[in-house]
């Protein structure tokens, strides 16, 4: 038998192995995303979604760490070959939801992606007596925060050789889609309050002081890079429209193509309007950082392994000319991308688009929550897990694939 041939039937034989794993876990699976698309437990909140998961992977012999990285709701589950330690693989799974519109980014599938791909690699690896271990990290608040960051401040992501995840998408996936580097800024400002009619010349405006660093913004946003972006909100206003406010307060969010243009270019422009604000009504001001999100650094060997596979389970894949086009969300899987190879690939889940088409569903809607629950994107997440599996088999067996994937994320960081 040629050794091309003896390839393809072992592929054939793994790929098996994988689905019917699948398989045997469906009513699981089906059970647990409709659990979790129930419970819509907010960032850090998530307490049944977390119970549900880490009893139910003890229950099929992994071992459960919980409350991990100071985070009641983050767990890492373990599961390692009898015959010694070989490579380590992991997924994640998200399980938080978004207040009033519930699951309306998919977590409950993103759920029983890494859930699923975990274990369909400990069926393969007892079945075919293989070497390698597993780690399902249970990574909680993606919407808020990220609590993939908590974990490897932690350590966590040191423990493992890479990193694959999934997340459902209103139209045609893949692993080349870029997550734009993001970070967030809670900004305060603090005046002096008067009676607005009879002296407001001896108050200090704090409102005036919000609205010039918005006005600003706005102005800046004709010299930003077509990427980037500046979100922001007025969370305190002032209290009464006859008193000069004496304090408001804003949340913002920056985005940028990548880390070092969103720190180096639009942080600093950003900072300068924050500042000008204060300056321009004699006011005091207060920045406070909330928290960095990277871009993704995807993997190439791994994201064109996990396409390959996803192709020949059907899943629909934009081109890289497609995907290119594609920068809009931020994830903190992208501080996760700069730790090990990792990917984040998405997979189309909303039967009411072609592949290449704007969907009329948008993710953080209502309509997603609803299709994030449908039959069909039960389906099309089975079959990106199975793909994803598939590759993360090939990262514990092949050892020149191995070797290309710490290879190009090794020259990946040094750019």
């Amino acid at each position: 038998m040629k050794e091309e041939d003896h390839s393809q039937i072992q592929h054939l034989h793994i790929r098996s192995i994988i689905h019917d794993a699948f398989k045997v876990y469906d009513t699981d699976l089906r059970s647990i995303s409709k659990k979790i698309h129930e419970y819509r437990e907010t960032a850090y909140e998530e307490f049944q979604s977390s119970k549900l998961l880490t009893d139910f992977l003890e229950n099929q012999g992994f071992i459960v760490e919980r409350h991990i990285a100071n985070r009641p709701t983050a767990f890492v589950a373990t599961f390692q070959s009898s015959n010694g330690n070989g490579r380590t693989v992991s997924f994640n799974s998200e399980y938080d939801a978004l207040p009033e519109i519930g699951h309306a980014c998919g977590h409950n599938l993103i759920c029983i992606t890494g859930l699923g791909a975990a274990l369909a690699l400990k069926a393969y690896l007892t079945s075919e007596k293989k070497t390698g271990t597993i780690k399902l990290f249970g990574t909680p608040a993606e919407e808020r925060g990220g609590g993939k960051t908590d974990l490897i401040n932690a350590g966590y992501y040191k423990q493992v050789d890479m990193n694959l995840m999934l997340h459902p998408a209103p139209r045609g996936g893949g692993a080349f889609i870029r997550y734009l580097a993001i970070t967030g800024f809670d900004v305060e400002y603090f005046g002096k309050a008067v009676h607005a009619a009879a002296s407001p010349w001896e108050g200090r405006n704090a409102l005036d002081a919000l609205i010039s660093a918005f006005n600003s913004m706005n102005a800046l946003r004709q010299q930003l890079h077509p990427t980037a972006r500046i979100h922001g909100i007025i969370v305190n206003g002032g209290t009464t429209p006859n008193v000069i406010p004496d304090y408001t307060k804003g949340t913002f969010l920056i985005r940028a193509l990548n880390v070092d243009l969103l720190l180096t270019d639009v942080k600093p422009r950003v900072m300068a309007c924050f500042e000008a604000g204060a300056k321009a009504t004699g006011c005091e001001v207060k920045i406070t950082e909330t928290g960095l999100r990277k871009d993704v650094k995807f993997n190439q060997v791994l994201a064109e392994r996990y396409e390959q596979y996803a192709k020949i389970q059907g899943s629909e894949i934009l081109s890289k000319e497609e995907q290119s086009k594609i920068a809009l969300a931020s994830t903190d899987q992208g501080n996760v991308s700069y730790e090990v190879p990792a990917i984040h690939a998405e997979y189309r889940i909303n039967p009411n688009t072609n592949m290449n088409k704007e969907s009329t569903i948008g993710f953080h809607t209502k309509e997603f929550e609803v299709v994030a629950i449908t039959e069909e994107a039960y389906l099309e997440t089975i079959k990106a897990s199975e793909a994803m599996a598939a590759t993360a088999i090939d990262f514990l067996e092949d050892d020149l694939f191995a070797k290309n994937v710490i290879d190009e994320f090794k020259c990946s960081v040094v750019q």
